[in-house]
Order: structure tokens, then C-alpha cells, then sequence
């Protein structure tokens, strides 16, 4: 039986554990101490599904690692470096490296792919792998169907970890375009914050089929300014993870949208919340790459202005309905629709 490794207890590595180990592989959690591995033992199970046998817990990251298949980086963005440096010397060349984190590292502007590439034996840089897609975690563990993406530069690596990973209940599709599928899951998170605030002034439907309508195609420009393929924002981790992460209650990033409409400082949100909304630093990472590269991205400017310059979400909507609309596919230095003028 094969073996897999996962870094981070966080909901979303918990849950990718419990799916993983109840169908075909042995997976080893690991914690960073031996309390937070004795409490999840104890616990036995998560959001009231019970842990599967094959799901063992252990604060030694060696136990965890040893004759492992792949590791399951499943850790908030702005962790990410410093757990790849600790899991980087009990890697070898045969073992998939697979971020499962949706976000971006804030000060380089770099994906979390990148993030592992700087931290990694070259010679193990084919081996990197991006997890993605509409995966909502509470319904994951409810066995209810879904799909995602998993993409590596080689195609054959990508197989690889579809056949370890891909379960009864969750479809895994492969890409080789990593670039795009990473940015897909991550910049989606700012259009779902929003979805949020739309969802919380009342706006209705209709205009919550135009944010992500909209926000869809600005995301897509970044993406192509980055790289990417720009039919990947059409598939799972773009269009799929957006709908999912925009109409659904159980997004962090959402409710957070939500909240600021109510009046609630950020400040007060965050510490009411018990996981990250890796929206609230995308939306930083998002605002200084368009800045740095002149590609248009209103939504995202208005959200980044919501968060951190004061703007209220009803004067940011209010601002983005009065902007001077043009051709729906014409935007500064967006390369993808150049045949069309201003």
C-alpha cells in the first residue's frame, strides 16, 4: 500500500487525510509538536467524521517522510516556506512535492510552487506538483462528489500523482500548466471576497454573475501576463473554483466579504475566524504584480482598497458600477484580447 505524507493540520490537510486513507494509501499527518499530534489522536476524528485506521498522526517529520510517495504540502501560503525548508532534507528524487495551498507568498509575489522550487534540490524541481479546484473541504469529507486538478510541468508527473491521489469520490484531472492552474486557486479568492460583500449588500444574482463574471476575465489577464495557458482559467481551478468559492457559505473567503459589510473591522474578523482567508494577502500579492506589470484589474483594486486604504464596500461597488465601460474584452496591457481597441 502505497504511502503519503501530509504537512499541515490544517482543515483542509486533515480533510485531504481522512479522504486519502479511506480509500487505497496509508497516510502519515504530520504535527509540529507532539501535543497538537497527541490532541488530533485523541480527537479521533474531524468535523464528525471519524478518522480512518490508516490515518496515523506523528509530530516526527522523519516517521512521517520515511518510504513516502509524495508529501502533501496542505499549509497556509505565508507558511510555506518555512515548512518546506523542514521537510527539504528528507526529500529523495522519487517523491512527488504537491502544494495543495491556495495563496501567494507576500514580499517575493511569488506562487507557492516557486516558493518550494527555491527551497528544494534542483535536481527534485520536476517533482513539484499544484492540487486544485472547487474542493470545499466540509463536503469533501461528507464523500460528496468532486473534482479538482492536479498539474506538473511534465505530463507523466502529473499521471503520477493522479493515480496516487485520485479517490472514489474526488476526480482528479491532470495540466501541465502549472502556472495557470496555481494562480487559478489563488486569485480567485479575492473575487470571492466580493462575491462576500455583494452577497451582504443584497445585490442579488445579476450582479453577482458580473463580479465573477468580470473578476474571471482580470484574473485571466494576470494569469496570461504571468505565463499561463488562458483556456485553464475556463476549467476547475479557475472557473470551477470560482463558482464554488463565490456562492457558497462554507468559503472563509466569502463570509469575510460578508462581515465587512456589517461593519466589522478586519482586524475583528481575523480573530474571530479559526482558519485563514488567504484572500485578505492574495489581494496584496494580486495589487502589486498588475501595478508592476500595467494590467487592469478593478475588481481587484476596489477590494484591495476595501481591506486596506478604508474605502467602504458599498462606495467600492458604487465606484466599480460608474467606471467607463468599454469593449467587455478590451483592459490595459491585456495581451489575451489584443485584437481588440480601446
Amino acid at each position: 500500500m502505497p504511502k503519503v505524507a501530509i504537512i499541515g493540520t490544517t482543515t483542509w490537510g486533515v480533510t485531504l487525510g481522512v479522504v486519502l486513507a479511506s480509500s487505497k494509501v496509508e497516510v502519515w499527518l504530520w504535527a509540529r509538536t507532539e501535543q497538537e499530534a497527541t490532541r488530533l489522536r485523541n480527537a479521533s476524528s474531524h468535523s464528525g467524521v471519524t478518522f480512518p485506521t490508516r490515518l496515523l498522526v506523528t509530530s516526527s517529520l522523519t516517521e512521517a517522510l520515511a518510504g513516502a510517495k509524495a508529501v502533501i504540502l496542505a499549509v497556509p501560503s505565508q507558511s510555506m516556506r518555512q515548512n518546506i525548508e523542514a521537510v527539504a532534507e528528507c526529500l529523495d528524487g522519487s517523491m512527488l512535492i504537491v502544494s495543495a495551498a491556495k495563496g501567494m507568498e507576500l514580499g517575493s509575489n511569488k506562487r507557492l510552487s516557486q516558493v518550494i522550487a527555491d527551497e528544494v534540490n534542483p535536481d527534485f524541481w520536476s517533482n513539484i506538483c499544484v492540487l486544485s479546484g472547487p474542493n470545499l473541504s466540509q463536503e469533501i469529507l461528507q464523500n460528496l462528489p468532486a473534482a479538482g486538478v492536479v498539474a506538473a510541468e511534465d505530463e507523466a508527473v502529473a499521471r503520477k500523482a493522479q493515480r496516487l491521489l485520485n479517490t472514489p469520490s474526488l476526480c482528479l484531472y491532470t495540466n501541465t500548466d502549472v502556472t495557470g492552474v496555481e494562480l487559478g486557486g489563488a486569485l480567485k479568492n479575492i473575487i470571492a471576497l466580493g462575491a462576500g460583500i455583494a452577497d451582504g449588500l443584497g445585490y442579488g444574482d445579476n450582479a453577482k454573475a458580473a463580479l465573477i463574471t468580470r473578476g474571471l476575465t482580470e484574473i485571466t489577464a494576470l494569469g496570461v501576463a504571468l505565463g499561463a495557458n488562458p483556456l485553464t482559467f475556463s476549467g476547475l481551478t479557475g472557473l470551477g473554483d470560482l463558482i464554488a468559492t463565490c456562492s457558497s457559505p462554507l468559503s472563509r473567503n466569502h463570509y469575510v466579504g460578508v462581515e465587512l459589510t456589517k461593519g466589522r473591522s478586519l482586524e475583528e474578523i481575523i480573530k474571530s475566524m479559526s482558519g485563514v482567508a488567504e484572500g485578505l494577502s492574495t489581494t496584496i500579492v494580486a495589487h502589486n504584480l498588475a501595478s508592476q506589470l500595467g494590467v487592469e484589474m478593478p475588481i481587484t483594486e476596489k477590494i484591495y482598497q476595501v481591506l486596506y486604504q478604508g474605502l467602504s464596500p458599498r462606495q467600492a461597488a458604487l465606484e466599480l458600477m460608474e467606471a467607463n465601460a468599454r469593449h467587455e474584452l478590451v483592459g490595459r496591457r491585456w495581451q489575451l484580447f489584443s485584437l481588440f481597441k480601446r
